[in-house]
């Protein structure tokens, strides 16, 4: 691309200076119109020539479609004989599918037969069982004959024995007394139950009513707390990732506290006038915002060893009488100057919240103005005020330690992120309060609830002892009834079976009757056989015909397959020469395209006229003999004698490198816009998706960087097209006074930069993959601080899910540093000394096993 810009900026120049050529030679031009009579011929002849380009296209235009329609016939011609090929399969296909049908009626036939079969079988099974089950009635018959007497004895007996016991049996009456008594004692039952039913439905009520009113006071309660919820999701989205944890921890456990413990800040403090809100936050540092303040060494050291794994700092504030912070006044003077408050005096907090902050921010030495001040901070300063407010920006003076100079420093006033959040304390105290009144009272209501479905319960079970006496008794008046009715029906029973057994038939009747059912039985059977072998017959002639026709199926399905094989290579033929067709379609449309082109050049050049063609008819026929009569006449006007006998070549020479610099000038401007769309369309693919990237990494690198130093940023450096000139600034501030500037040799200490390199290392960790990493004493040349801060990030990264195992070598580490239960420690021991202390490591323990180990001893 930068070619074609510079072929451009080339190009362009030197139009201009054959321009300037050609319009200097113009008055020697003047003196070669003696050859426009052969300049007119060439350009008549000229006009021809595109002419004959387009009869040349035409004649090719012609040929194309030519060899289209033989294409088309070949096409149609493949066309019949596919038909024709196809025609006898579908035939065939059709003969198959009336096979088929015939197969399966056949079939169907043979199953209708087998069904029949089954059947007789079963029937003639029946007969047989008919027949051997009369021959053992027979048997049996002989043998009951014997006992028949043996048993009309005994059911006379039987039926003595009833009639007695029938005698015996004493009548019962029913105690109709006693059943009206217990039936007006269930009554009063449940008379009083109803009533204690309304007076539970009554209390209930009133329950509801409480319960209704207690969950309105909840609501506005949470509706109220969730004020709490905003400051701490705007803590989680500032940095501090389990803020909702420790906040938890802490709620949960404050019986376990032995004085009052607060936090997070900013939860406590509370700012009635929302101007001055970006003031305050803007004085204090972000870490003690999400701090947790103790007033008992006990309650601190117990909130560091259970929130130290939330990351949130942990102050214990100790009452100093003798500090007391200056009293708040405002002089005249002052007010003249714009300034109205002091940073201790515009926000609400517990005394020990307040106090902490005023000592380690020196609230009471930052006073607030007004655009007054802003215009006159010079005279503020004057005052002694060497720290204040205005709505633009926070003023601040300081004192050098060694040459006594003053210096200012003057920052913008940026929008609160935390403070305007915040929430009335005593409503929500309020609110409290009555949440704890209606709950005793519903506590109350629940009791006396509780009482009378006791009571009531009482009652009930009264009454279905009572109900359970009178069934009892009626029960008992029915099983009296119901065994006489047995008694009753067995006499009658033992009665109709002494009857039955005298009136049973003799044996000879019996006998006869059962020999008349076998011979029947045997006549059925001899008729199930017969009409068997007949099925039999049937089905053999209904297999022979089906094991025809399926022969014959199997045959056409093979015929079918050898005709689709045909009908494949018919239609491949088919298909190439449509696929002919198709590019002989192409053809015709790109000559016609390209005649229509010729047409147009031509007649942009010269329209035919009678004369113009009457012209034409003189002039050579063919392409070649007009371009050699075009130059032959060209020479001859060259030929002419002037004063500058090279003027004519010249000027004709610097006009066709105009036209030919021109054309080439537009084809080059075309090709770079083409170009520099291009490099735009690339360019929306990419740049958006690392912009992005860029973005994320910036994210990272900006909240680790906050835990580390001051602030940091990462960002894109865009080049516009320069794509070899693209980059990556990382801009950091280790100071608060300072601007960020961008890491290098010049701004920052080695030990600064190696904190920054690992913290955008550190920041590449979510958007690459590899197996493992490794950090080569990355920690050489840092301060103490800055190297422990380093290491706490390093170890956080490294101990995330899903990461890569990330190796740190180095010659030494500071003392006391915090390890994660993923962390692991290799010691490289080596030397006449190191026999007693690698003993502790003999067992192959972790360094986290050595600890416990450690504190348990």
């Amino acid at each position: 691309m930068h070619k074609l810009e510079r072929a451009v900026a080339k190009n362009g120049e030197t139009l201009t200076q054959l321009k300037a050529l050609v319009d200097e030679q113009e008055k020697d031009v003047e003196r070669v119109k003696q050859r426009e009579l052969l300049l007119t011929k060439v350009d008549s002849m000229k006009k021809k020539l595109p002419w004959l380009k387009y009869d040349k296209k035409k004649s090719e235009y012609q040929a194309a479609k030519k060899k289209l329609k033989e294409a088309e016939k070949k096409l149609d011609e493949a066309a019949r004989s596919l038909s024709n090929v196809k025609e006898p399969v579908e035939k065939q296909k059709k003969e198959r599918g009336e096979m088929e049908s015939k197969c399966k009626k056949v079939k169907k036939v043979l199953e209708t037969n087998g069904y029949k079969r089954s059947d007789l079988l079963e029937k003639e099974n029946e007969a047989e069982a008919r027949v051997v089950a009369t021959y053992k009635e027979l048997e049996e018959l002989k043998k009951q004959e014997e006992h028949r007497q043996e048993r009309i004895l005994k059911a006379t007996e039987d039926l003595a024995a009833a009639e007695q016991e029938l005698k015996d049996l004493p009548v019962y009456e029913q105690p109709v007394a006693k059943l009206e008594e217990l039936k007006s004692q269930v009554t009063e039952l449940h008379h009083n139950i109803n009533r204690k039913k309304n007076q539970k439905a009554e209390n209930e009520t009133l329950l509801s009513q409480k319960r209704h009113t207690l969950r309105q006071c909840v609501d506005k309660l949470k509706e109220m707390e969730n004020a709490n919820n905003k400051l701490l999701n705007a803590l989680h989205r500032s940095g501090a990732d389990r803020i909702y944890e420790a906040y938890q921890w802490v709620q949960q456990n404050r019986h376990e506290f032995k004085r009052e413990v607060y936090g997070p800040v900013l939860l406590e403090v509370n700012v009635p006038n929302r101007e001055n809100a970006c003031y305050l936050e803007g004085h204090i540092s972000y870490y003690i915002w999400k701090s947790f303040i103790t007033q008992d060494p006990d309650d601190r050291d117990l909130l560091v060893r259970n929130l130290k794994r939330f990351d949130v700092p942990v102050l214990n504030y100790v009452r100093d009488s003798g500090n007391h912070s200056a009293p708040f006044h405002i002089s005249d003077h002052m007010r003249s100057l714009g300034l109205h408050s002091r940073l201790d005096q515009i926000f609400d907090a517990p005394g020990a919240v307040k106090e902490v902050l005023t000592s380690q921010f020196g609230l009471d030495d930052s006073y607030i103005g007004s655009e007054i001040t802003d215009q006159r901070a010079e005279e503020v300063s004057k005052l002694g005020v060497t720290d204040f407010w205005t709505p633009d920006n926070h003023y601040r003076w300081s004192s050098s330690r060694y040459g006594g100079h003053s210096s200012a420093s003057v920052d913008s006033v940026h929008p609160s992120r935390l403070l305007l959040c915040g929430m009335d304390v005593g409503e929500l105290e309020k609110l409290r309060s009555r949440k704890d009144e209606l709950e005793d009272s519903i506590s109350s209501i629940e009791e006396t609830r509780k009482s009378l479905q006791t009571e009531q319960r009482l009652l009930e079970e009264a009454a279905a002892k009572l109900h359970k006496e009178r069934e009892e008794i009626i029960n008992v008046s029915h099983m009296e009834k119901k065994k006489r009715r047995e008694l009753e029906s067995r006499y009658q029973q033992r009665k109709k079976k002494l009857e039955s057994l005298e009136q049973e038939e003799d044996m000879d009747a019996s006998v006869a009757n059962l020999i008349e059912q076998a011979s029947k039985a045997n006549a059925d059977r001899y008729a199930y056989a017969i009409n068997l072998k007949e099925l039999l017959v049937e089905a053999a002639a209904n297999k022979w015909s089906y094991a025809e026709k399926h022969m014959a199926l199997i045959e056409l399905e093979r015929k079918i397959r050898e005709s689709e094989i045909n009908i494949k290579q018919y239609e491949k033929t088919a298909q190439q020469a449509s696929l002919s067709v198709e590019y002989c379609k192409k053809e015709v449309e790109e000559k016609q395209l390209q005649l229509a082109a010729a047409k147009r050049d031509a007649e942009s050049i010269a329209i035919i006229t009678p004369q113009l063609k009457k012209e034409f008819m003189e002039m050579p026929t063919t392409i070649e003999e007009l371009e050699a009569a075009i130059q032959d006449n060209f020479t001859q006007a060259n030929s002419i004698l002037f004063v500058n006998q090279n003027i004519l070549q010249e000027y004709e020479h610097r006009q066709s490198q105009i036209e030919t610099i021109t054309t080439k000038l537009e084809a080059d401007k075309r090709d770079l816009s083409r170009c520099l769309k291009e490099i735009e369309s690339l360019k929306e693919k990419w740049l958006p998706t690392l912009r992005r990237l860029v973005a994320q990494i910036n994210e990272t690198f900006s909240h680790n960087f906050q835990e580390m130093a001051v602030a940091g940023e990462v960002s894109l450096d865009e080049r516009d097209i320069d794509f070899d000139q693209y980059g990556i600034h990382i801009k950091v501030k280790f100071r608060e006074s300072g601007q960020l500037q961008v890491l290098s040799s010049h701004h920052q200490s080695g030990g600064e930069r190696s904190v920054s390199t690992i913290l955008y290392l550190v920041s590449l960790q979510d958007l690459t993959n590899c197996p493992f990493r490794v950090v080569d004493e990355i920690n050489q040349g840092m301060d103490p601080i800055n190297e422990r801060k380093m290491f706490q990030q390093l170890v956080r990264a490294a101990s995330q899910p899903n990461t890569p195992q990330c190796f740190l070598l180095t010659p030494k580490l500071l003392p006391e540093l915090e390890y994660s239960e993923a962390c692991s420690i290799l010691n490289i021991m080596n030397g006449p000394w190191i026999e007693q202390p690698s003993q502790v490591w003999s067992f192959g323990d972790s360094w986290g096993n050595l600890m416990r180990r450690a504190e348990a001893s």
